[in-house]
């Protein structure tokens, strides 16, 4: 189950475990039950001293176990077998059970504990999913923290039936008292926003209490994290404003071209730019949505940056950084079935197809990866491409023409993405060429068609392209003075990673450049 090396780190991960408690499984027959079984021995045998575990547990779902620790009324539950991915999720939450403290704001946990009412989670996630964890371990803490929470974590892979019962048709997926609660990566700041009605004004206050910034930046992925670095190493008071940190990035599978980071993934890539900006004392604001960006009436006054929320912040200069989002192919069906047949993440995704038919829209290079990725997994893709060739990289599409379970139709144009009324049954197109519309049945559909960038609440005050992108020039300037932008949001060319990083410490530094020749308001004698 584990080899040597991981036991070992379990082993050190296991001695931080401050106080007793036990694992109770409900396991039958099936090969995963002997899996959990292994694993729950191994993890026993390494701090036996503090953790025990028990096999007589009754559960409906088998394999399952639960974490309960001596004295205390908790209700954590994982039904399936927490590896890939999620094998973090379960280290992390033997630790917390265990009384290890949680890295987390202490006004979060305070605002857990403070929960009132009876909150019955179910948390559906598979194993290849690089957005679940998050979930996961938010609504794990949770029910550690909070009696009245319950969780139960459940692998889609080891309940195909349930899965298929419930409509699950992407993860992370979350149900509340049996219903939808959400879908979508979620940070536990978001999740308990959701909860405690009145998070969203006291939020609000505090972002009106602060001082004005030297530099404020909207948004923390790569190009706001950069900014941000390059802002505070300055010595000027710096501040960023983020749904969260990382932004784009978090849903990013594998990172292989990022200048001396020979492999990474998004979530860890995310979590470095997160703890080097706050190594540098920036202040880091998340859960936050721009809505508004008032320009300066006159030189030397501030900016405002007005949030969803009602809160605002000013600053001498203001650095936007918002990035973008997957663009939506704009069919009927599509946001009818968005999660119940429409998915944006085949890592996260595709394993709940596994042995059905799929569809791929879009032949540049995510679209191809994706029918790469899925054709391992399913039983059939059909890649859709409205230019008349692939676009993607001769070395991805030569090893998806080799894939025999994989049909490709190009100068097809999708028209509508069909379904029951709960899930999605098939997709048409129609071919550009002899104007014929074809109709193919299946499960899924993986829309990969490109970015749209976020600027929506900028109309009006920043100009932009035809597009919707900010225009800047070479350093990094908005027609605003004293407003800057940087990144996928941006005219600048290529959306990379590691382009968005360099135009995001570029429009920094052209930030200081602006603060230092602003004039200095003399005192009279």
């Amino acid at each position: 189950m584990l080899d040597q090396d991981m036991k070992t780190q379990l082993g050190a991960y296991l001695q931080r475990v401050q106080q007793p408690f036990e694992i109770v499984a409900s396991l039958d027959d099936g090969e995963t039950s002997r899996q959990t079984r292994e694993l729950l021995d191994t993890i026993q045998g390494l701090r036996a001293d503090k953790i025990s575990v028990r096999y007589d547990g009754n559960d409906a779902r088998k394999p399952s176990f639960s974490l309960q620790r001596a004295g205390t009324d908790m209700h954590l539950r994982f039904a399936g077998l927490p590896l890939g991915h999620e094998f973090t999720s379960l280290v992390l939450a033997l630790l917390w059970t265990g009384g290890h403290p949680p890295k987390v704001d202490p006004e979060v946990i305070d605002a857990i504990r403070a929960l009132d009412g009876e909150y019955d989670f179910e948390m559906y996630m598979s194993l290849t999913c690089h957005n679940c964890p998050d979930v996961v371990q938010a609504l794990s803490l949770m029910a550690i923290l909070n009696p009245k929470v319950r969780t139960t974590v459940i692998e889609g892979g080891a309940y195909q039936k349930e899965v298929e019962a419930r409509q699950v048709m992407a993860v992370p997926m979350v149900f509340l008292n049996g219903e939808l609660f959400g879908s979508g990566r979620m940070m536990i700041e978001e999740i308990v926003a959701k909860l405690d009605t009145g998070a969203g004004a006291r939020d609000a206050a505090k972002l009106n209490a602060k001082d004005p910034y030297d530099v404020l930046i909207v948004g923390g992925g790569p190009a706001g994290s950069a900014a941000a670095v390059y802002a505070a190493r300055k010595g000027i008071r710096t501040g960023v404003a983020t749904g969260r940190m990382g932004g784009q990035v978090n849903d990013t599978m594998s990172i292989e071209n990022y200048i001396s980071v020979l492999e990474t993934d998004g979530p860890k890539f995310s979590a470095a730019l997160e703890a080097q900006v706050r190594h540098y004392g920036v202040d880091v604001m998340t859960q936050q949505e721009a809505a508004q960006i008032i320009a300066p009436s006159a030189p030397g006054e501030l900016v405002e940056v007005r949030f969803a929320n009602g809160g605002s912040l000013k600053s001498s200069t203001v650095i936007l950084s918002t990035g973008a989002r997957w663009r939506n192919v704009n069919v009927p069906g599509e946001q009818e079935y968005k999660n119940a047949g429409v998915n944006y993440c085949p890592h996260c995704d595709g394993p709940l197809y596994k042995g059905k038919r799929v569809a791929v829209i879009g032949g540049g290079n995510s679209g191809v990866e994706a029918a790469i990725d899925l054709a391992g997994i399913v039983e059939h893709v059909t890649l859709l491409e409205f230019a008349s060739q692939l676009k993607a990289d001769a070395v991805l599409v030569n090893k998806l023409e080799s894939l025999p379970n994989v049909t490709v139709h190009t100068n097809a144009q999708t028209t509508e993405i069909t379904g029951d009324g709960k899930k999605v049954n098939g997709i048409g197109f129609k071919d550009r060429l002899t104007g014929a519309d074809h109709h193919v049945p299946l499960a899924g559909v993986f829309v990969q068609i490109g970015l749209v960038p976020n600027t929506e609440f900028l109309k009006g005050t920043v100009e932009l392209s035809r597009f919707g992108e900010i225009i800047v020039d070479a350093h990094g300037r908005t027609n605003i003075p004293g407003v800057f932008a940087a990144g996928d949001a941006t005219t600048t060319p290529f959306k990379q990673i590691v382009i968005a990083a360099g135009e995001g410490a570029k429009a920094a530094l052209s930030a200081f450049d602006y603060l230092i020749r602003m004039p200095v308001a003399v005192e009279s004698a």
